[in-house]
C-alpha cells in the first residue's frame, strides 16, 4: 500500500504547531513536495516540523531543510556592518572549489575583527566559515567559525605487524571493529572508560557543558555519525622522520576520525546563539558572529572549547587503547591532530591572533598530521612546511564533492558494492552519503597542498567502520 503523501499538508496545519510566518510555511511546503519528500507521511512531517521549529539551530547543516532554519534563526536588530572590502586571502585549487565556499570566506574576509584569511583546497560550502576555511582574527572567537563537532580530529597508530595480516586475519580484525567500537547516537559501552578529562572543573562552573556531563560520560570512547569512521588499513612510510623514528616499509595501522560528540555540539549551538545575540550582523554574515575573548562569554566558550577538544582526544585515546590491547600489539608510533577548533597563535608579521581552522588540518613547521581520502582512497601522513600564506594550514581531508542529498541521489548501492569489492576494502556500516563519489580526488587535493606540506607516508584502508544509521553494525554494500 502507498504511503499517504505530504501534499495534504496544509498551512493550518504548521500554524497549529506554531509557524507564524507566511515565508517559513511556504518554504516548508516547498521542501516538503520536493522529490526527495513528497511520500513522507503526515505524522513524521509534522514531528520535524517541530523539532525545527523548537530548534532551528539543530537544522542549519542539514542539505534538505537548510532554508527552513535558517527562515526560523531569530533575527535580532543588526548594528555591525562589514567592511566594503574583502580582504585579500590566499586560495589553494581555486580552481575546483565551489562557488559557495568562496563567497562564505569572502564575507569573513570582510568582518571588523578579521587580520587574515585562507581557503583550503578541499574547501566546501559549511555554515558561518566554509569546511577548509582558515580566518585569523583579532582577540575575538567565532563559534561557528570552529564548527558544531569541536575538536573534531584524526589519529593514527602504527603496529609493527605486516600488511599481510589485513589478508590472514580478516575476519578476526573486523569482529575487533565490532567488539571494541560505538557509533552514532544510540551505540555506547555498557562500561565506559573513566578519564581524568571528566572531572574538569568546567563540568561544574559552565551551564551548558555542566548539562552534558551525565551524556559526556556515557558517550566516552564512541564515534560519530556521518563522516566519522574508524578503519585498519596499510601505512607506507616512504620518508624517515625523527619524531615518527620509523624505518621506510610497510606496517598495520589504524586510524580513527571523529571528535566531541553531544558536548561539542551542545556548546556549539549555545553559544553561536549568545554570539548572534549579542553580535547581529548582516544575514550572509549572521553565522559569523562572533564573542570579544574579553567577556564572560567569550571566555566560557573558549574554556568549553578547549574542554571539548580534550574529550575528544580522550575519546580517540580510548578506542586505540581498546584496539590495541585487542589486538594484543603496542603501537610503534602514533599521530594525531585535530582541525575544527582555534587557536591563540603569532602571526608572520607578529602580531597576535585567534586562528580558526574549520576544517583545516595545523600545519606549522615540523607539525605531523593525517590527511585522509575516502574509504577506497589512501590518506596521507605529513608534516607541515609553516607556510605563511596558509596561515600555517593544510586541507583535512579530501573534501565533499557531492551532498549527502546528492549523493543518495546520485550513487546506486550496486555501484557502490562493486567499487567497494574492486578495491578489496571490508566496509561495516556506512551509507550513500558517505560514498567515495561524493568526495573530491585526494591526490588532486594533495597536489595543490605541496608547499603546505611534505608527505611521510600513506595509510590505505581496508577494514573500515562507520555508523550504520541503525542498522545494527551491518551493511548492505559487504562487511558484517
Amino acid at each position: 500500500m502507498a504511503t499517504k503523501s505530504t501534499t495534504k499538508l496544509h498551512s493550518k496545519d504548521l500554524r497549529q504547531l506554531g509557524y507564524e510566518s507566511d515565508k517559513a510555511i511556504s518554504i516548508a511546503l516547498d521542501i516538503l513536495n520536493s522529490r526527495e519528500l513528497r511520500r513522507l507521511d503526515k505524522g513524521s512531517a509534522l514531528a520535524v516540523l517541530k523539532q525545527i521549529k523548537d530548534d532551528p539551530f539543530q537544522y542549519v547543516r542539514d542539505q534538505t531543510w537548510r532554508p527552513l532554519a535558517q527562515e526560523l534563526v531569530p533575527q535580532p536588530n543588526r548594528d555591525v556592518a562589514l567592511n566594503p572590502n574583502i580582504k585579500d586571502y590566499r586560495r589553494y585549487g581555486e580552481a575546483f572549489i565551489e562557488d559557495g565556499a568562496r563567497k562564505q570566506m569572502d564575507t569573513a574576509m570582510q568582518l571588523p575583527v578579521t587580520i587574515d584569511g585562507a581557503l583550503m583546497p578541499d574547501a566546501h560550502q559549511g555554515y558561518g566559515l566554509p569546511i577548509g576555511g582558515v580566518l585569523a582574527v583579532d582577540n575575538a572567537v567565532i563559534p561557528y567559525g570552529v564548527g558544531m563537532d569541536i575538536g573534531c580530529r584524526m589519529a593514527l597508530s602504527i603496529f609493527d605487524v605486516p600488511p599481510r595480516y589485513l589478508e590472514q586475519r580478516m575476519q578476526e580484525l573486523k569482529k575487533l571493529l565490532h567488539n571494541h567500537t560505538r557509533f552514532g547516537n544510540k551505540e555506547v559501552f555498557k562500561s565506559p572508560a573513566d578519564d581524568p578529562v571528566l572531572e574538569r572543573p568546567e563540568f561544574k562552573e559552565i551551564g551548558v557543558v555542566r548539562g552534558k556531563h551525565e551524556a559526556a560520560i556515557k558517550q566516552m570512547g564512541s564515534s560519530g555519525s556521518g563522516n566519522h569512521f574508524v578503519e585498519w588499513g596499510v601505512v607506507d612510510i616512504t620518508e624517515e622522520d625523527s619524531e615518527l623514528n620509523l624505518p621506510v616499509g610497510q606496517y598495520l595501522g589504524l586510524l580513527s576520525h571523529s571528535g566531541s560528540r553531544g558536548l561539542g555540539a551542545a556548546i556549539a549551538q549555545h553559544y553561536t546563539k549568545v554570539a548572534m545575540n549579542k553580535r547581529p550582523l548582516p544575514p550572509e554574515a549572521r553565522y559569523l558572529a562572533w564573542l570579544d575573548l574579553d567577556t564572560q562569554e567569550g571566555q566560557e566558550y573558549w574554556a568549553a572549547m578547549n574542554l571539548a577538544g580534550d574529550y575528544a582526544s580522550a575519546c580517540h585515546r580510548d578506542i586505540h587503547r581498546r584496539l590495541s590491547h585487542a589486538l594484543g600489539e603496542k603501537p610503534l608510533a602514533k599521530v594525531e591532530n585535530h582541525h575544527n577548533f582555534a587557536w591563540k597563535e603569532t602571526l608572520a608579521d607578529g602580531r597576535e591572533a585567534i586562528v580558526h581552522r574549520k576544517g583545516a588540518t595545523p600545519a606549522g613547521q615540523g607539525v605531523l598530521g593525517v590527511i585522509p581520502g575516502s574509504m577506497t582512497a589512501p590518506g596521507f601522513i605529513v608534516r607541515g612546511r609553516g607556510e605563511r600564506d596558509s596561515i600555517q594550514s593544510a586541507s583535512h581531508g579530501a573534501g565533499r564533492r557531492l551532498s549527502r542529498t546528492q549523493a543518495k541521489l546520485q550513487v546506486s548501492e550496486g555501484e557502490l558494492r562493486r567499487l567497494l569489492r574492486d578495491q578489496g576494502v571490508e566496509l561495516i556500516g556506512g551509507g550513500l552519503d558517505e560514498a567515495p563519489m561524493a568526495y573530491k580526488d585526494i591526490h588532486q587535493v594533495m597536489a595543490h597542498q605541496r608547499d603546505l606540506v611534505d608527505v611521510l607516508g600513506s595509510f590505505t584502508p581496508k577494514i573500515v567502520r562507520m555508523d550504520a544509521g541503525g542498522g545494527g553494525g551491518k551493511s548492505k554494500y559487504g562487511g558484517e
